[in-house]
């Protein structure tokens, strides 16, 4: 078992006695319970990992988390090496399966950076149609037996629209029509600026209407890889 060398100060305890703060060595390693063998039962041993410091949200004492940054960045980066836009992922990807798109998703895959597109087809089947992100081409598709996305058939403003109407707030790197929690279906739109700043949009699907997403459709997004 790999042993380290503890230095720990008794600052606290040498003030209550009086005395002199003293610096402690000891040969110590992992225990059993977690806890460090070895170690004086009231010394305190420090953790030694990246989220020192942080909370179980990952957020440090001010109240900030860099993987936030680092998540934007990426983003940033994708949005930037994305050739085809949202429209015309839309399009390639109801070239290959005639129908209607329900999603768009701007991802980087095992094959690189791509499209993923949810499209329901004529046949009423779900297909799930990847698409290379720099020239459109069709990298995969296969029929989604899972998939029961809400059905794209009745909106009269259809994903590759909400995505043109959403593009003056940033790069378009997420289309989805939704009905969760909402009386009446919305397209629910992301963008990135290039300042690396993520807006979510909710576009009409009846009348083209762009509105911001409220604060706690955020809030769900940023929480939602905790709660999958």
């Amino acid at each position: 078992m790999k042993r380290h060398i503890v230095i720990a100060t008794a600052a606290a305890a040498a003030l209550i006695a009086g005395g002199t703060a003293t610096a402690v060595a000891v040969n110590s390693g992992d225990g059993p319970d977690g806890t460090r063998s070895g170690a004086p039962a009231n010394v305190r041993v420090a953790a030694h990992d990246d989220d020192r410091g942080r909370g179980e949200d990952g957020r440090d004492d001010r109240g900030r988390d860099d993987r936030d940054d680092d998540h934007g960045r990426e983003d940033v980066r994708e949005a930037n090496a994305a050739e085809v836009t949202a429209p015309q992922a839309a399009a390639a990807a109801l070239k290959a399966v005639p129908g209607a798109v329900a999603g768009l998703d701007l991802d980087r895959d095992r094959p690189g950076l791509v499209w993923e597109a949810d499209v329901l087809g004529k046949d009423g089947k779900w297909h799930e149609v990847t698409l290379d992100a720099v020239n459109g081409r069709v990298l995969n598709q296969h029929i989604d037996h899972e998939d029961d996305g809400t059905d794209p058939r009745g909106a009269k403003v259809d994903a590759a629209a909400a995505a043109r109407v959403s593009a003056a707030h940033g790069t378009v790197t997420s289309v989805d029509l939704d009905d969760d929690h909402r009386a009446k279906a919305v397209w629910e739109v992301e963008t990135v600026s290039k300042d690396g700043k993520e807006h979510k949009l909710l576009v009409d699907p009846r009348s083209g209407k762009v509105t911001a997403a409220p604060a706690h459709d955020a809030d769900d997004d940023d929480n939602g890889g905790a709660d999958d």
